[in-house]
């Protein structure tokens, strides 16, 4: 409609223009009335005036328009008030086309914002990454799970995580892979999913973090747990029979009267003694592992960590001085609480701080430590650590698992028992050592 009036007033200046010249030819060659025919070339003129001028305003608003679209500059405005009546509404046509071009443009950057912020605090990481390693987006979760605060290009990580970086770059589209990483007190699984898109014909790697270290020990401790319970079910019901029918014979000998050395009754009796005294202990050894699956559910509550680490101190005054040891605690902040059940938190503690002084046993300047603080992620962390003799780096995968032991006559329960607990409270529990030099049994607890 705009450009059809102004192609119409274009065709009113021209269509007077022919008609002015036509007069004035007129009034020059059939009439000698010369101010008359002076009159017309002078509106000769302004027509043409006029009709240049039109049509450049009309060029140079249309060319600021295009030029604004071109670069995104939609804050132009084009004034009303000079301009002709058709002027007015292509000015008013452009006006109308920049404010749907803001406000389209105001949306899209609302949902990029939108997007953004969800990418950014959504619980898994997300990573982008083109093909040679520069990396394009890095949420705060992957920042987190790899252990660092900016990523330029993928290849960098090898500093904190060695092979992580070839793990990430040689991932193909649609495959899934498992990847360790190590860090001084604390162990990942961290699962990788790739994906691959396009965009303006450059290629692009997501992958999505997750660390799947919890899913895994809780499915490892429910296949240990259910293990134990076919064994010791069918031990027990082997052995408390046996231990019955040898505490009934022992029974039927004593009341047939004594007996002297040399008769053969007493070799049955002592057999039967023996019978049952080994099997009232397999009984007694069964039972203990039967606590792997008996652990109740945990009564959370808030309570004073310094507390906590008064009753553990009090109850493990004197394992520890008999090992030769020097008990020392901290808790930064002093009013740090905990949020778990104070009974089960206090046995995990007495099961590692005892593990910590037999390690440390007849050492030269031995120390035990029980520490807590809040670490980076404002968690509540709490470490046992002594100067003992330190744990192989072969067994260091070994030390949770059920029945495994490096003490003799170790049961290999506690330790297990340790993690099954953190387990319940939402938390984890790890070490790190170093033969000869000690070990660090770590527990974080995710609130």
């Amino acid at each position: 409609m705009v450009f059809k009036r102004l192609r119409v007033l274009a065709y009113v200046h021209i269509g007077a223009i022919l008609l002015l010249t036509g007069l004035f030819f007129f009034l020059v060659l059939r009439t000698s009335v010369q101010a008359a025919a002076v009159a017309v070339a002078l509106l000769i003129v302004v027509e043409v005036a006029a009709l240049f001028r039109t049509v450049d305003r009309s060029n140079r608003d249309l060319t600021r328009f295009f030029e604004a679209v071109k670069f995104g500059d939609f804050t132009q405005s084009f004034a009303l008030g000079s301009a002709g009546r058709s002027d007015r509404e292509l000015r008013k046509a452009m006006t109308e086309v920049m404010a749907a071009f803001e406000k389209a443009r105001l949306e899209k950057e609302e949902q990029a914002l939108y997007l953004q912020t969800i990418v950014r605090h959504v619980a898994i990481g997300l990573l982008v990454f083109r093909p040679d390693g520069r990396v394009d987006l890095m949420n705060n979760a992957a920042k987190r799970l790899m252990g660092v605060s900016q990523l330029k290009n993928v290849k960098a990580l090898d500093a904190a995580s060695p092979g992580l970086a070839a793990s990430l770059l040689g991932l193909k589209p649609r495959e899934r892979a498992l990847v360790r990483i190590k860090r001084p007190d604390e162990e990942l699984q961290l699962a990788l999913h790739a994906s691959e898109f396009k965009l303006r014909a450059q290629p692009f790697t997501l992958v999505s973090i997750q660390d799947i270290r919890s899913e895994l020990e809780e499915k490892e401790i429910e296949a240990w747990q259910k293990i134990i319970r076919v064994l010791t079910h069918e031990i027990m019901n082997s052995m408390t029979p046996i231990s019955s029918l040898a505490a009934t014979a022992q029974d039927l000998l004593a009341k047939s009267g004594p007996r002297g050395d040399q008769d053969p009754w007493s070799d049955i009796e002592l057999a039967l003694r023996t019978i049952a005294k080994r099997s009232q202990g397999l009984v007694h050894f069964v039972e203990g592992y039967r606590n792997l699956t008996r652990i109740p559910k945990p009564d959370l509550k808030f309570f004073p960590a310094r507390e906590l680490f008064a009753r553990v101190g009090q109850l493990l005054q004197w394992p520890v001085a008999e090992s030769g040891a020097r008990f020392a605690s901290s808790v930064r902040p002093d009013s740090l609480e905990l949020l778990a059940d104070p009974e089960l938190l206090e046995q995990v503690l007495i099961n590692l701080l005892l593990n910590a002084s037999d390690a440390v046993r007849g050492r030269e300047g031995a120390l035990v430590e029980l520490a807590a603080y809040i670490d980076e992620r404002s968690r509540p962390v709490i470490q046992v650590r002594d100067n003992g003799v330190g744990i192989p780096e072969e067994n260091l995968d070994k030390v949770f698992v059920p029945f495994f032991s490096t003490k003799e006559g170790g049961s290999g329960i506690g330790l297990s028992l340790s993690r099954q607990v953190m387990q319940l409270h939402n938390g984890t529990i790890s070490v790190s050592s170093k033969p000869g030099l000690g070990s660090v049994f770590t527990l974080r607890f995710r609130m």
